[in-house]
């Protein structure tokens, strides 16, 4: 089953002959005349209403965005966004909002502000409270595997996954387009889309025809600059600078900065605000592009938007890399950028511990523009959820994980604190 829009090709045949039996050839056709082999459904318009669930550090252009790319999707079927509500992420407002839009419309859409982490979450909470149904939590298809499908008052909600936020075609498009072409949509029915349907390779996976390296195929690796963050406050070890900490003799700060500049990328910003002249005397003699962030007490997203304003204009990426982690190398760096190199310097790069996602983090140019818009004390981790790039996790041990928020966690790392 495909809904099609007027004009459009649904379908083409490629015959290539060959040798079968004829037993073969009949039992195919007992098969196909058994049942339905192919239907067209028409697009039916329908009223949408949106929930947008919202956490401190989400700027409202990304919300903005959001229902932009959400009315593009619902035009191609002649569909219309009647209404959107925006709700703290907690179940009991969601399920008021979406009794309200289940009332007046056609379909509720909900997109919450982080990730389903289980089926007890916000969104799959919120539609049984309102009365609802979850009819699924979860699906097998990449990208899009967090989508919530439920029914409330006889109408379908869909808690859309994150990826849903671009325009870049995902699962929520699968299901989206056949609700509204009037099929049902079931447990089932998702759970067999997984089977020769959207399923995205992982950027790291070896492909059948492995692409020519970026320095083969375009000249040169893409150009990584690294943008230090140096500005923090420290302000959980009660007076001290931990950047400024000892580790072997040498302050963090500059520890972590020769290893930048021991890495493969080609220059290293170093953004200072909290004690800066005494970070940049620690600095002294590196060859290091210092930035002066004046509002480092607003939070990271000032640091992250000095840093990444001063990266050269050719750089593909800039891989953030915390001034806190004593367990990064240059060795680590460069896994990160080799594998950065190897997307064709487009796929997000993160650290992993385990499995779990850690630091530095690589990002392409792409989401250059969205680090402008953060506000208050937000990194790059909502960006990476919301903007529906290819991540590439990293294996590069512990270091990905050790950071020295504490007193006591910088000195098991091995720090030594200073005045």
């Amino acid at each position: 089953h495909a809904p099609v829009e007027k004009g459009q090709m649904v379908a083409t045949v490629k015959i290539i002959p060959f040798a079968v039996a004829a037993s073969l050839v009949d039992a195919a056709v007992k098969i196909c005349a058994g049942g339905e082999i192919f239907a067209v459904h028409a697009y039916r318009p329908v009223n949408v209403g949106v929930i947008q669930t919202v956490l401190p550090g989400i700027k409202s252009s990304v919300l903005d965005k959001t229902l932009r790319v959400t009315d593009a999707r619902l035009a191609r079927s002649g569909g219309r966004l009647t209404a959107e509500r925006r709700t703290p992420h907690e179940v009991a407002p969601v399920a008021e909002a979406a009794t309200a839009l289940a009332r007046d419309n056609d379909m509720v859409v909900i997109f919450g502000a982080s990730a389903m982490s289980d089926f007890a979450d916000v969104v799959p909470a919120a539609i049984e409270k309102a009365g609802g149904t979850v009819v699924r939590a979860g699906m097998p298809v990449d990208p899009g595997n967090l989508l919530v499908l439920g029914t409330l008052a006889g109408k379908r909600v869909i808690g859309a996954p994150g990826c849903a936020r671009s325009p870049k075609e995902n699962g929520f498009d699968w299901v989206l387009d056949r609700l509204i072409a009037g099929l049902d949509v079931t447990a089932r029915d998702i759970a067999g889309m997984g089977v020769g349907g959207l399923l995205m390779e992982i950027p790291t996976r070896p492909q059948p025809r492995e692409p020519l390296p970026v320095s083969q195929s375009a000249g040169s690796e893409p150009r990584v600059d690294i943008v230090l963050l140096a500005a923090g406050r420290s302000s959980r070890m009660g007076g001290p600078n931990k950047l400024l900490a000892l580790f072997d003799g040498e302050p963090l700060v500059r520890r972590t900065a020769e290893r930048t500049l021991g890495s493969k990328a080609v220059s290293t910003i170093v953004v200072t605000g909290h004690q800066r002249e005494r970070v940049r005397s620690a600095l002294a003699g590196l060859d290091l592009t210092l930035v002066d962030n004046p509002d480092f007490a607003d939070g990271l997203a000032s640091s992250l938007k000095a840093g990444i304003a001063r990266v050269a204009p050719d750089a593909a990426g800039a891989m953030i890399v915390l001034g806190d982690m004593p367990g990064v190398s240059s060795k680590d760096i460069d896994s990160l950028i080799d594998a950065f190199a190897k997307s064709g310097g487009r796929a997000v790069v993160r650290a992993a511990h385990q499995g779990k996602r850690g630091n530095p983090v690589l990002l392409p140019r792409s989401l250059f523009s969205a680090v402008a818009h953060l506000e208050g004390d937000t990194g790059a981790r909502h960006l990476v959820e919301v903007e529906g790039l290819d991540v590439i996790d990293v294996e590069i041990g512990q270091g990905a994980s050790i950071d020295v928020d504490t007193r006591e966690a910088l000195e098991r790392a091995g720090g030594v604190l200073q005045d």
